[in-house]
């Protein structure tokens, strides 16, 4: 199954923050997206599909700079409050910005959302709702 960039940016246009993480993961899933990755530096995000299918994304904003040290007590409240709808994308990339993640994963087929540091170490792994 193809998808679009066009049809990414539709699904991603109806999340306004956190809380509506599961049903955007949903509608990818319904467009035949089983991984993606998104690099915090720049918002970048390359999205694959089946049978070797893949398509990237241009950066959102402005280079962000990866703090060299990883915090995960900050990250995890970070988190926390992005998921409850408090902060809303920007934000919420600026958050891992500073507290050290460069990018994070997608699995659909393992529902699971990874986090990484600057040299590529896994953070956090945290289970995909719905």
């Amino acid at each position: 199954m193809m998808f679009t960039l066009e049809q990414i940016k539709t699904a991603h246009a109806k999340v306004k923050s956190g809380a509506d993480f599961p049903n955007y993961i949903q509608d990818l899933i319904g467009l035949g997206v089983v991984f993606y990755e998104t690099y915090v530096s720049d918002g970048h995000t390359t999205y694959y599909g089946t049978n070797d299918y893949q398509i990237s994304a241009a950066p959102v904003y402005e280079t962000l700079i990866i703090a060299p040290e990883t915090n995960l007590l900050v990250f995890k409240k970070e988190l926390k409050a992005h998921q409850q709808g408090q902060t809303d994308y920007l934000t919420f990339c600026a958050d891992c910005a500073r507290s050290g993640i460069a990018k994070w994963t997608m699995d659909m087929k393992k529902k699971t959302c990874t986090y990484y540091d600057r040299s590529g170490n896994e953070i956090l792994v945290e289970k995909i709702p719905g």
